[in-house]
């Protein structure tokens, strides 16, 4: 018998939410697979099982906060009898529901909603409560998702006549919630890694140049953004400076020969995640393209999935948007290094020993000194600058 674990979802989380099974005993499950879905302050993350086998009990009932770490299920394997070694600890229930007012208690019971109903976090749910949106006629911004707290946002904001609540909403709560997760996250990270920080500017012009002929070969709809080659650069790059791309656990470092890429990105309203887009080294630019997308629609709508936020090996950080030209970013456990680019600006630049105007962009690395030095650092920002001059590197 076999234990499926509470993951850790990132630093920043303690405990999880089990909102829904999407499984039950005695289904066959394969690596992979979306089994279950828990509430974490950065919304509702879908949890894939990390290997193969046959589901013998559900250890943990929805609605129950469960610490990292702490079994969800037990799994066989074929041809394991059912039950074998299993736990005798009973299993995990969910809080009791809070008392009730007396004129509360007159409305007539929700009934237990069919397996075809769409999945509720638990912070939509609060929120619909708190602006009087009717939770089960709220359905999620894409088929098959969580209703998240922006699809009740937009369920408030479209209904005719709604009021703003008095006081502060309860996404203000969710939201210092958030803003308290990363603070220990960051926290930790200063306090226990030794940083060391380095930057340099890049003449960009040669991929921003080609991008832009590239873009105007391409129809609207499958043009690039700026940031996509660069990503594709970040990734590359980091196959001459491997010790950059891995995690540090149990006193040691681990690398990573893939490299997954933690793309930071802004919740509506405030706070970041920085999930991970797998294997972006080995992936083509049109493919990153999809993968950002997708990713950025299923972050704004509270839908990422757990291997996603457990698995980034080095995360990008790019304020180029924002209009900023320089971002020093802090190390996210258990990753030894960010890299952050900033705006591309007009600059004056010297090349052959003439002076023209060339785009420039600064990039800046934050890295782990237990693990790598300012001069492999600086090979890496070297390596860098050199591939964003050979675009025809990238695809």
């Amino acid at each position: 018998m076999r234990e499926f674990r509470m993951p850790s979802l990132g630093a920043d989380m303690d405990a999880g939410t089990l909102v829904q099974w999407m499984v039950k005993p005695g289904d066959t499950v394969k690596r992979g697979q979306v089994v279950a879905v828990v509430e974490t302050q950065k919304g509702a993350i879908e949890v894939e099982i990390w290997e193969d086998g046959m589901l013998d009990r559900l250890v943990v009932e929805p609605g129950a906060k469960v610490p990292v770490g702490e079994v969800l299920a037990l799994l066989r394997a074929d041809g394991e009898p059912a039950g074998a070694a299993a736990p005798a600890a009973p299993p995990v229930a969910p809080p009791p529901p809070p008392a009730i007012a007396p004129a509360a208690r007159a409305a007539p019971a929700v009934p237990a909603a069919p397996a075809a109903r769409a999945r509720i976090s638990p912070a939509a749910r609060k929120l619909a409560d708190e602006l009087g949106v009717d939770i089960e006629s709220v359905r999620p911004a894409e088929p098959g998702g969580v209703v998240s707290r922006e699809d009740v946002e937009r369920a408030a904001a479209a209904r005719k006549g709604a009021e703003a609540p008095a006081g502060k909403p309860a996404a203000a709560d969710w939201h210092a919630q958030m803003r308290k997760a990363i603070a220990a996250a960051m926290s930790r990270s200063k306090r226990e890694i030794p940083h060391y920080y380095l930057a340099t500017d890049i003449d960009v012009t040669p991929v921003m140049d080609w991008l832009a002929a590239e873009n105007l070969r391409r129809a609207v709809a499958e043009r690039l953004l700026p940031v996509v080659p660069l990503m594709k650069a970040v990734a590359l790059t980091l196959r001459e400076v491997p010790e950059l791309n891995g995690v540090w656990e149990n006193g040691a470092f681990r690398p990573s020969r893939p490299v997954h890429l933690g793309m930071a990105i802004a919740l509506r309203g405030g706070g970041l995640v920085a999930p991970a887009i797998h294997d972006a080294d080995s992936k083509g630019l049109d493919q990153l393209m999809a993968d950002l997308r997708d990713l950025i629609m299923r972050v704004r709508g509270g839908r990422l999935r757990s291997s996603e936020m457990s698995d980034p090996t080095v995360t990008l950080t790019n304020l180029g948007e924002q209009g900023v030209e320089g971002v020093f970013g802090v190390i996210y456990p258990p990753q030894v290094a960010i890299v952050g680019l900033g705006k591309v600006v007009e600059r004056p630049w010297v090349a052959g020993g003439a002076v023209g105007v060339r785009k420039v962009m600064t990039a800046t690395l934050a890295a782990d000194h237990r693990v790598s030095d300012g001069h492999r650092g600086g090979l890496y920002l070297a390596a860098l600058g050199r591939l964003l001059q050979e675009p025809e590197k990238l695809r």
